[in-house]
């Protein structure tokens, strides 16, 4: 199977050494790769890494109910290629995105390929799945799964979200399944997206909210960090982010049930506290003429 490659177009933006990052902010990704990276190679293996009931852990027995937690049908977990559910999620992107035939969709942290299988199913032969990853790991898991079940509308591109290999204006919907917290330059994500969107394009991603300001000892944990909590930002300031990007109709619907999975990501932290899963959408809107 042949995979998209970036075309030579202006203003598309490539993933690029900053130089004036600090080397906490390349440290903080270079651990999250290192986690996500141990996730695939232990699912290729058959073998268990961290907490199964994690963000970022799996064990070789996971099952799909876990993933009927996090909103999937069991229709949906059947349709897809065996190993590319990790149950790495905190939500249903599906659900929020009202997918139609046609459509081209970018998701952002693709990781085995679940929800652009899904997606792919729904915007049909005419649309197109973008699946985008920084972990090399996950993206060849992401690949041998497009080739196993045969899709054809399907291209997997590693690359950072801070810097999404596609040219402006390139897809009517972005979703995302709890990968965005990881970021250490949110702003920068949702600057990108911007820019990837289409005129009246729009966002439906399932994502960690703080629901009260962390603590540092908390923000500090690379652990916390790795599994999709201290990563996370209030419901204010996700709206200012977002409002600043550009976007408009900008809601955030916390899920407090969310809160029954969360304390076991890991135990003993308080976690349940100070985080949920959230349910994330926003427009960009249509220049007026």
């Amino acid at each position: 199977m042949d995979y998209y490659q970036p075309p030579k177009v202006e203003n598309v933006q490539h993933v690029a050494v900053n130089q004036k990052k600090t080397k906490t902010e390349e440290d903080v990704k270079r651990d999250v790769r290192s986690a996500y990276g141990d996730v695939a190679k232990a699912k290729n293996q058959n073998k268990s890494c961290g907490n199964s009931r994690s963000c970022c852990g799996v064990s070789p027995d996971k099952g799909k109910e876990y993933s009927k937690e996090l909103g999937y049908t069991q229709e949906e977990l059947e349709s897809v290629p065996d190993g590319c559910n990790m149950g790495l999620g905190c939500g249903n992107p599906q659900n929020l995105a009202s997918l139609k035939q046609g459509e081209f969709v970018l998701d952002l942290g693709a990781g085995g390929g679940f929800d652009v299988f899904l997606a792919a199913k729904k915007v049909g032969s005419t649309g197109k799945i973008y699946g985008v990853d920084m972990t090399p790991e996950m993206l060849s898991k992401a690949r041998e799964n497009a080739i196993k079940g045969g899709y054809k509308n399907v291209e997997f591109l590693l690359g950072e979200i801070e810097h999404l290999p596609l040219p402006n204006s390139a897809v009517d919907v972005i979703i995302s399944n709890c990968v965005v917290n990881l970021s250490t330059n949110k702003a920068q994500v949702f600057n990108e997206s911007f820019r990837v969107l289409k005129e009246g394009g729009r966002i439906a991603i399932s994502d960690m909210v703080a629901l009260k300001p962390l603590p540092k000892e908390m923000i500090d944990n690379k652990e916390l960090y790795c599994n999709c909590i201290s990563g996370a930002v209030t419901i204010d300031e996700l709206k200012k982010i977002l409002s600043k990007a550009g976007f408009v109709d900008i809601a955030i619907e916390p899920d407090k049930d969310s809160r029954m999975f969360i304390k076991d990501w890991v135990p003993g932290s308080d976690a349940e506290n100070y985080v949920v899963s959230a349910k994330i959408k926003a427009t960009k809107p249509r220049t007026v003429k």
